[in-house]
């Protein structure tokens, strides 16, 4: 997903340009402006102030016009903060951007304010439908100064931040700040002039508040970066001069909508290029009706009870005694953010920063979802996917949570199969855990959901594919069958789509693994795409899903490999051998899927291989540990074939490498055949120093693939083995060992009572 920076409101205003000291005012005649910050708590406060003194009769407000039909559901019950403004070009809906609002942020209380006092209430910023036709085209405006590093620097602060947050974040009374900081603002841009898109901004914000002087309107109350407001002070420039800034610009078709916003989307960290570092703090800044230090780090204790850990009233009262100390020593007017952290990390965390990162993440930047109306205007893709979810109660959530589902339930299988469709559109709302790939085609599936805001974007791009979830992730699916060129691409669709039940595109999805597979003449590409294959074949059973063909399709696969398959492993170096071999151990996965003659053909295939003196060694031991565990081969004829690999004549490292495919995947063989164990403990007893140190990491590898009870196990019994003259060799299966069962006749006489 690529999201266009539309240069414009909270999106985009750039550090440096106007996003970290966005402030001020100036009343001239019937326009008032009021230069803020996007998100601060006091610039928040103070607007709703001026505007309740003010009692403008229209709202200006920064962002983009096309949201002025839908800016009346701001009003909403239903519209929880934080939420975003998502534009969006109807012919290209990659091209998108956020405009975003928390309860704190000064553009949403202007908003509030004109719908509770209904007036108007308009946005003034350059069309998104310019800025997305435009964009890249007219550049960005850099700056010869950092405003607030300047404004800082004259306060006395070496961080810019803080003293922002010093003069008007953490101001909760007194005179209003916008006067002051409009005239600072006016001091700094003094020889800056705009350019390129910064120009074509405040030349549309003025157009803007000409048309609202036109229509009779009296206290105008303009809500824009404080960046901004020199530009936009009475007199006006002639209405030709911004004229000429916007002739020409080309347009692209809109579409506006409101969206969930998440706390952690308005953080810096997020690269939000107008974030604030801390939302959590200043959502509690302006929220908090009184004893702001106190009530924090109350609300600081409880995320750490609830992770289990002591925190008790005492630590909360010495952590609120030592931030209030802090501050002032400090000579700030309120405990902000660096003292309530350092008193959290001494008395509440005991110095752990680990617990530290904690509170940050849950407190300090915090995960609130807000929400939106049910009548507010979606993309038919978005719309229907909420429907689905209010349907199957899935709800929308920032923070990450693991839901186990089972797939006998109704319920549950309409879960999975709409999580599996959002997949498909690259929608990621839901991931399977870790290990679901070897679980999948069972009665259960375990899904990590968290919803991320951004998606809503991959919603609006879904729509060019269909106006429903199913419909867009059946067309695309279309797509794969009829553009991809490889028999593994192809066959990942068509389980995907079982995945998701997409009935409409398995049968070209089918005939298209058909057709590939008959094309393909590498065996090597058949049998990477079996597995895939063959765990389609089982979901008709598992998931209701109509499989029909899977079966005879894998079987012609089948066929091919085996008559392939001599070809395939003759002749390889050690490399390319480990490549073919779990291309081999896939398939006899695979095969445990099909009918049973198709199994058949594929182990009838291994066993004529398996002794063949071309067959690179790796393979051949693993081909003979194959034919054992599938009874093939008895044991005496498996141990004769070790016998001979592993005689002096045959070079180490080939004995090595048949050692390792025969054991892979477990030693529970060598705890229980002790004549296997003595061959390989005499063989291991019978190479020369210097060849052992060339075999040495081979043999690691293969038995440190062991779990370790098997380690200890086949430890204790090689102990015990005598030499290897003394290693008595059955001579047939059905001997019986006198000297052996000897020892067991006490036990035995004993449990008998003899």
């Amino acid at each position: 997903m690529t999201t266009t920076d539309p240069d414009t409101g909270p999106r985009t205003e750039p550090t440096g340009e106007g996003a970290g000291i966005e402030s001020g005012a100036e009343a001239r005649g019937p326009v008032r402006l009021f230069g803020i910050r996007h998100h601060g708590p006091g610039s928040a406060r103070a607007l709703a102030t001026a505007l309740a003194e003010l009692r403008p009769d229209i709202v200006l407000i920064e962002g983009p016009p096309e949201a002025d039909k839908i800016v009346e559901l701001a009003g909403d019950e239903e519209m929880v903060p934080p939420v975003a403004l998502l534009a969006y070009a109807v012919d290209d809906s990659t091209r998108a951007a956020f405009w975003p609002f928390a309860v704190f942020s000064p553009e949403w209380q202007a908003i509030r304010y004109a719908l509770a006092a209904g007036v108007p209430v308009r946005f003034c910023d350059l069309p998104a439908a310019q800025q997305f036709a435009s964009s890249g085209s007219a550049g960005r405006r850099g700056l010869s100064i950092d405003p607030l590093a300047t404004l800082a620097e004259a306060g006395g602060y070496d961080d810019p931040e803080r003293w922002w947050d010093d003069v008007i974040e953490h101001r909760r009374d007194g005179a209003e700040p916008f006067t002051v900081i409009a005239e600072a603002m006016g001091e700094l841009r003094i020889g800056e002039e705009a350019t390129g898109r910064e120009a074509q901004r405040e030349a549309y914000m003025r157009t803007v508040i000409r048309k609202a002087l036109k229509e009779g309107f009296e206290r105008i109350a303009v809500v824009c970066g404080a960046w901004h407001v020199p530009a936009l002070e009475l007199p006006l420039p002639p209405a030709t001069h911004d004229a000429r800034i916007l002739k020409g610009l080309p347009k692209r078709k809109v579409a506006c909508t409101w969206v969930p916003w998440t706390h952690g989307r308005l953080a810096t960290a997020s690269g939000y290029g107008a974030g604030v570092t801390s939302p959590g703090w200043y959502h509690h800044l302006f929220t908090a009706p009184d004893q702001i230090t106190t009530r924090w780090l109350s609300k600081v204790a409880r995320v750490l009870r609830a992770e289990d850990l002591p925190v008790s009233s005492a630590h909360v009262i010495e952590a609120v005694r030592l931030a209030e100390t802090l501050a002032a020593l400090r000579e700030r007017p309120l405990a902000g953010l660096s003292e309530v952290t350092e008193a959290t990390r001494a008395v509440m965390c005991g110095g752990n920063d680990v617990l530290l990162d904690l509170v940050t993440r849950e407190a300090v930047v915090g995960e609130l979802l807000g929400a939106v109306p049910a009548a507010t205007p979606q993309a038919p893709v978005a719309a229907d996917l909420a429907a689905q979810a209010r349907r199957l109660r899935l709800k929308r959530d920032a923070v990450e949570r693991v839901v186990e589902l089972d797939l006998r339930k109704p319920n549950d299988l309409e879960k999975s199969r709409l999580l599996h469709r959002l997949r498909i559109l690259g929608i990621d709302w839901g991931v399977p855990t870790a290990d679901e790939r070897r679980n999948q085609g069972t009665f259960r599936e375990t899904w990590t959901l968290s919803w991320d805001p951004g998606l809503e974007v991959d919603l609006v791009a879904a729509g060019a594919h269909g106006t429903t979830v199913l419909g867009a992730a059946t067309t695309t699916m279309l797509r794969v069958a009829d553009e991809s060129s490889t028999l593994a691409a192809v066959t990942a669709a068509l389980e995907r789509s079982l995945l998701a039940d997409l009935a409409d595109a398995l049968p070209a999805l089918l005939a298209g693994v058909d057709t590939r597979a008959a094309k393909d003449a590498d065996v090597g590409h058949l049998m990477a795409a079996l597995p895939a294959l063959a765990r389609s074949a089982r979901y008709g059973d598992v998931r209701g899903s109509d499989t029909g063909g899977l079966g005879s399709v894998a079987s012609r696969m089948v066929s091919r490999v085996c008559a392939g398959l001599a070809r395939t492993v003759h002749g390889l170096d050690p490399e390319a051998a480990a490549k073919v071999l779990e291309l081999i151990d896939g398939v006899q996965d695979a095969t445990a899927l099909l009918p049973a003659e198709v199994r058949g053909e594929w182990l009838a295939t291994l066993e004529g291989l398996s002794d063949r003196p071309s067959v690179p060694p790796l393979i051949a031991g693993r081909l003979t540990r194959l034919m054992l565990d599938t009874s093939r081969l008895e044991s005496r004829e498996v141990g004769l074939r070790l016998g001979r690999v592993l005689t002096p004549g045959t070079p180490t490292g080939d004995a090595a490498g048949y050692i390792e495919g025969f054991l892979a995947g477990g030693g529970l063989l060598l705890i229980h055949d002790e004549h296997l164990l003595a061959l390989v403990d005499s063989w291991l007893a019978g190479i020369r120093d210097d060849d052992f140190v060339e075999v040495l990491p081979l043999l690691r590898r293969t038995f440190g693939t062991f779990a370790p009870p098997e380690r200890r196990s086949i430890g204790s019994r090689a102990s015990r083995l005598g030499p290897a003259g003394r290693i008595r060799v059955v001579a047939e299966d059905n001997e019986l060992d006198e000297e052996l069962a000897a020892t067991v006749l006490p036990a035995v006489a004993r449990l008998l009572g003899v």
